[in-house]
């Protein structure tokens, strides 16, 4: 396989990935009290939003890729 056709299935992948779950979510853990012995945590989750365009543009050009480096030249 050419290096173009495999970053280009890599793109694809990449974009359905995308479009599929909008976003990478994380938890932190965050100190509320801390005195001697005693300890409060609290768990935060935060979402890195990925916009759906971002996920077609990857997509299509993967698309793209796969489709131009299939072409044999003359």
């Amino acid at each position: 396989m050419k290096t173009a056709t495999i970053a280009g299935l890599a793109l694809i992948v990449l974009g359905i990935v995308s479009l599929a779950y909008q976003g990478i979510s994380y938890t932190t853990r965050k100190t509320i009290v801390d005195i001697g012995s005693i300890h409060a945590t609290a768990d935060e989750r935060k979402t890195i939003p990925i916009p759906p365009a971002l996920g077609c543009v990857t997509l299509l050009g993967g698309v793209v890729l796969v489709i131009f480096s299939s072409k044999k030249t003359l």
